[in-house]
């Protein structure tokens, strides 16, 4: 082959290692946009490098990706710190290519918002560990070539990562037929103002959090089932001041979001705001609502490609 056919045939290695770069990216980032970023970047070292010294690209284009991700997390860290509490992971259609494996539990655990919140605590190192193990099947010693570490400091690193998120997650697999028929609860009673139902849907220790559209510097958090309901109440109740925000009327859908029930407002066909469920033992744990225009992009644009099922809502 010249010079230009081994180009392009190294080209079609990277590419069809490009879904599975960018599930780990997604995992490590918490964000589609960075991921595309890290695997983009990872392209270019592929490029600049002497192909014909590695014997086994997909190691190293792996290698390459987790240590460029590990970087972006350590230099976010201190900017997240200034913005304590402004982050939520971007949300993802499910179907979407770059949620990647889904055959295991742990290996959908660990692309769930809920997951990806937790994984916010662990250090770039107990992340990386944990993704490449737990979504990834790689073994300690694959691990620790990938991140120049020692086997037994990748084993350290796992545990440490799993007592954290063992802690603090609830819940395990969810039924998606009960699921949706609590969603659907929890919409009729916010929409027609049932306060008692909707407490009675929560547990007595949820959590609301919103990123409230993007406008405010910090998340707006809510602890108690009154509270939560009282919000819901105040969100789920169209009005047309929200109609001219929203750009019209809008349709509320159910989805699938990362592995979990939500709802999304849709006007004129655009996802303009997602509000997502954790359930635990047929009851809502966790409320998240994200509407800031720049973490629906990926999913708004996979909606624009998808066919959804009818409205359960056509005038939000």
């Amino acid at each position: 082959m010249d010079s230009t056919d081994i180009d392009r045939f190294d080209t079609c290695r990277f590419e069809a290692s490009r879904s599975r770069l960018a599930s780990l990216a997604y995992r490590l980032l918490g964000s589609a946009a960075d991921a595309e970023d890290a695997v983009q970047d990872a392209f270019l070292h592929w490029q600049a490098v002497d192909r014909q010294r590695i014997k086994v690209p997909e190691a190293w284009l792996t290698k390459v990706v987790t240590n460029l991700c590990l970087d972006r997390l350590r230099s976010a860290q201190a900017r997240r710190e200034r913005a304590a509490g402004a982050w939520l992971p971007e949300p993802l259609l499910d179907g979407d290519p770059m949620l990647g494996p889904a055959d295991t539990f742990e290996q959908r655990e660990t692309v769930s918002l809920a997951v990806l919140t937790l994984m916010e605590r662990l250090s770039p190192f107990e992340r990386a560990v944990y993704i490449l193990r737990e979504a990834f099947s790689y073994g300690h010693a694959e691990i620790a070539e990938i991140l120049d570490i020692t086997e037994s400091a990748s084993q350290q690193h796992l545990h440490r990562a799993r007592r954290h998120i063992t802690t603090a997650r609830r819940g395990g697999e969810l039924d998606p037929a009960a699921a949706r028929r609590i969603v659907e609860e929890f919409l009729a009673a916010a929409s027609s103002g049932r306060t008692e139902r909707l407490v009675a849907l929560l547990t007595h220790d949820a959590s609301a959090i919103s990123d409230g559209a993007g406008l405010t510097k910090k998340l707006l958090q809510y602890d108690t089932p009154e509270r939560i309901a009282a919000i819901a109440r105040a969100g789920f109740k169209s009005t047309p001041a929200k109609q001219r925000l929203a750009g019209g009327v809008s349709e509320v859908h159910f989805a699938l979001v990362n592995g979990a029930p939500a709802l999304l407002f849709v006007p004129g066909g655009k996802v303009v705001g997602a509000v997502t469920f954790d359930i635990t033992d047929g009851k809502i744990a966790t409320v998240r609502g994200i509407a800031a225009p720049a973490r629906l992009l990926r999913l708004a644009d996979a909606w624009r490609q998808h066919e959804p099922d009818a409205p359960l809502i056509t005038e939000w």
